[in-house]
């Protein structure tokens, strides 16, 4: 469980300061789908760097069952990502001069508990595609590759930063039916960032955002599947 209690987070370039979290309040449960749904600008992607500490608050606390996040030096905070927290961004962040299986294996690598890297390949349908590189891949098969490597340390959290950003709806789609067998057959806890209003049907929970703060709660009653929801 993550609990974010009263944070806010300021930003300052001269004279000019920009809070961009008000007050945020927010409990994250185990193995929930989450989707922060707002905006450019709105603070969701501030929100998602502060509760997976990739940036710090400027006030109030985080914390991660018994740790407070907040209270972690930057080396601690480094070792707390690398064992408990997985990322999936826009960008692949693919290795290009490794193959398919060797890109899982570096997730592998990190974790104390790691899976298995074919195992994974499997998972994500692309059990024929471990000797290929990344170029030989299309975009939505990047992406898979890199949803296998964050999962390959076995994270509880999974942060995903608009991972469907440059895909269209076809391989998008692939991509967040992926992540809703990893939230139903793994357990794995995902925290979704968007501004695509579609991708919160599947949720647990939705958190809207705008301008720093959070704008409404849902919780949704029956979700929809991947496949199922609306897009654009």
């Amino acid at each position: 469980m993550i609990i974010i209690r009263d944070v806010t987070k300021t930003y300052t370039n001269g004279d000019v300061t920009t809070d961009a979290l008000k007050n945020i309040n927010l409990t994250i449960e185990d193995g929930e789908f989450i989707v922060i749904l707002g905006p450019s600008g709105s603070g969701k992607s501030t929100l998602l760097n502060v509760i997976s500490g990739l940036d710090t608050v400027t006030s109030g606390e985080i914390t991660f069952n018994s740790t407070a996040l907040t209270s972690l030096s930057e080396s601690e905070m480094t070792a707390f990502r690398r064992e408990h927290l997985g990322f999936i961004f826009q960008q692949y962040n693919l290795l290009q001069n490794l193959n398919v299986l060797d890109n899982i294996q570096i997730g592998a690598d990190i974790g104390k508990d790691p899976l298995d890297g074919q195992e994974l390949l499997k998972a994500v349908g692309l059990q024929e595609a471990g000797n290929k590189y990344p170029h030989q891949l299309s975009g939505g098969e990047q992406q898979r590759v890199s949803i296998a490597r964050s999962l390959a340390k076995n994270p509880d959290i999974i942060f995903c930063d608009e991972p469907t950003g440059s895909l269209d709806e076809h391989n998008s789609k692939n991509v967040l039916a992926m992540l809703q067998e990893l939230n139903n057959n793994y357990h794995k806890t995902i925290v979704l960032i968007t501004h695509n209003a579609g991708i919160a049907e599947m949720a647990d929970k939705v958190i809207k955002m705008n301008s720093g703060e959070i704008t409404e709660f849902i919780m949704n009653k029956e979700k929809k599947s991947a496949r199922e929801i609306s897009w654009g």
